[in-house]
């Protein structure tokens, strides 16, 4: 059965000690990156996304988290360099929104995530004419009042996921419940079950991966 683990974190609950601490994890390409990022929430989301990911990596490939090296690519998802899987890559993704940051992987099949938080504040019109080409406004507008907020979300996520996922890549999406945001994941493969959510503590993860 082809399935994947999905990890979240409360970023804004890692405190500044650890962030410095996961900083010294990173890559001489990703600290490149880090550094060009002004908004102190950006860099608090790129920092735990890339220490999220090796340590679900990590227990995924059952190899420390720190012995995961990851090179940047320009638009795209970092590459997995170390270690050299044999029998085809693992499939991941990362996503954040808010307080959020989380990461899905799979041993069996490419992935794309995206998480969004809910908010219905936002002048969703507007944003849909942003997002949305003229067929999905036809579709998001055609959904009853009481269901538009979540539809919007949920119709962004999976087109975020699907970008992730790739150009020309069919795809199979699910969305995945949670109070606060809207989450989809979507796979090459069809998976066998949609995953659930496990928030995570990096700092107990990494005594435990020690």
């Amino acid at each position: 059965m082809i399935d994947a683990t999905l990890w979240m974190v409360d970023a804004d609950a890692v405190t500044d000690a650890d962030l410095l601490r996961f900083r010294d994890w990173l890559s001489a390409g990703e600290l490149a990156r880090y550094q060009r990022f002004v908004r102190a929430q950006r860099l608090r989301q790129f920092v735990v996304g890339r220490v999220l990911l090796r340590m679900a990596l990590g227990r995924l490939l059952n190899v420390a988290p720190r012995e995961i090296q990851l090179e940047e690519q320009v638009g795209k998802a970092p590459l997995l360099v170390s270690p050299v899987v044999k029998g085809g890559m693992p499939g991941f993704s990362i996503a954040h929104s808010g307080r959020w940051v989380a990461c899905v992987v799979s041993a069996q099949t490419a992935l794309g995530l995206d998480i969004e938080m809910l908010d219905a504040g936002r002048d969703l019109a507007a944003l849909a004419a942003q997002v949305f080409d003229a067929r999905d406004i036809s579709r998001w507008e055609g959904l009853p009042e009481a269901r538009r907020v979540d539809g919007f979300y949920r119709m962004w996520s999976e087109k975020e996921a699907r970008f992730k996922l790739g150009e020309g890549v069919g795809g199979h999406c699910v969305a995945v419940p949670h109070e606060e945001l809207s989450v989809v994941v979507c796979s090459e493969l069809p998976l066998g079950r949609a995953p659930t959510i496990e928030v995570v503590n990096l700092e107990s993860e990494t005594r435990r991966a020690d």
